[in-house]
């Protein structure tokens, strides 16, 4: 019989608890906030290099005049809490986010899918 493998939220998981230590419940959820912050603005950065069809300073010629303009600041309704990120813009306003719309502030729905497509054990 084959050993079974950790799970990566397994792995995840316990990374969290040794950095973060928690002893309560609102611990590990003060915890998920700090890690769902910089996670949706990863997402949201990498949207904006597939918009404008590039790395952030890359120096290369770029194909479009349009460029990034700094960062909106958004806060999120998790199941965790408020989470304060900053959403990427750019200079013609033509940046839609796709896992954080635009006047959206409730990503609940997004955790809830999320989890629906974990395995279960």
């Amino acid at each position: 019989m084959s050993k079974r493998l950790p799970r990566r939220g397994a792995t995840l998981a316990k990374a969290i608890i040794e950095e973060y230590q928690p002893k309560s419940v609102e611990d590990m959820q003060n915890a998920l906030k700090e890690i769902f912050g910089p996670m949706f603005e990863a997402m949201l950065n990498g949207e904006m290099e597939n918009h404008l069809g590039y790395m952030s300073n890359e120096r290369s010629e770029k194909d479009t005049a349009n460029r990034r303009n700094g960062y909106t600041p958004k806060v999120l309704k998790t199941s965790a809490g408020e989470v304060p990120i900053s959403v990427p813009r750019d200079r013609d306003g033509s940046f839609t986010p796709q896992i954080v719309p635009k006047r959206q502030t409730d990503v609940s729905s997004i955790e809830e899918k999320s989890s629906r497509c974990m395995p279960e054990e």
